[in-house]
């Protein structure tokens, strides 16, 4: 055990994501949060007052990304970081900046405990710690489906539940989210969102369209194969000729 606790950092623009973090690293006492930051010019500001070791930090954020926030800082001035992400695909650049782990949102603590393993053995390399089982690469990489989703609107935050979207609708980096008469924009792509929403639960209809399936009411087959879907409040959508057969298995259409 170090007599001085290891200084860590944590940035995430999402506040329940930030507390996710501080509430797994409370099991050791070897590390003290020095700092939490919601964006990278905050990270920047507090890596040059507080020079922590470790570094918890988001991908996608707004303004700089977190692996672009990290290539840019000279070698020398990097903390040993490990991104804490929803999404998958950005593992391989992260490791390109010198990434010590990358772990999925929702957090699972066994696998940061895996990271932590990972963080002591780089910062303090002479300690010997109790060992812990490291999963490989497939298990790094496979889908953690979110129960909560939290949203930034203006100054507010919207916690939602995915059971409670009705459908999403893409828009570049951004979805719009219809839960009820919540109408919002998240800062995710579509791609991002399937890998966060049960697929047994969310049916993709459309390139820029998922649809709870639990909302779906009727559908409504067109001319050269596509079709219109009628969801249970009355929204009518879209079902594209591409996603057809997909719907038909899902909804055990014969």
């Amino acid at each position: 055990m170090p007599s001085a606790p290891l200084r860590a950092i944590i940035v995430d623009d999402e506040v329940l994501a930030r507390l996710a973090l501080r509430q797994a690293l409370q099991h050791y006492p070897d590390f003290e949060i020095v700092a939490e930051c919601a964006n990278a010019r905050e990270a920047e500001q507090a890596l040059e007052t507080l020079a922590p070791d470790a570094l918890f930090i988001d991908v996608q954020m707004p303004g700089v990304s977190g692996i672009k926030f990290l290539g840019a800082l000279p070698e020398a001035k990097r903390p040993a970081t490990v991104y804490v992400t929803a999404f998958s695909e950005h593992a391989l650049a992260a490791f390109d900046v010198c990434a010590i782990d990358y772990l999925l949102k929702p957090i699972d603590q066994d696998r940061f405990d895996v990271a932590v393993r990972r963080l002591r053995e780089r910062l303090l390399p002479g300690v010997r710690w109790p060992a812990v089982p490291v999963p490989d690469a497939r298990e790094i990489a496979a889908p953690v489906f979110s129960d909560l989703i939290s949203v930034r609107d203006g100054e507010r935050i919207h916690v939602i539940r995915p059971q409670d979207i009705d459908w999403l609708r893409a828009d570049g980096n951004y979805v719009h989210i219809h839960a009820g008469p919540l109408r919002v924009m998240h800062r995710a792509t579509l791609q991002g969102m399937l890998q966060q929403l049960n697929p047994k639960s969310f049916l993709r209809i459309h390139r820029a369209t998922l649809v709870n399936v639990d909302r779906i009411a009727e559908i409504h087959p067109m001319f050269r194969g596509g079709g219109e879907m009628v969801l249970r409040d009355g929204t009518r959508l879209t079902l594209s000729r591409r996603y057809r057969q997909a719907a038909r298995t899902v909804l055990g259409l014969s």
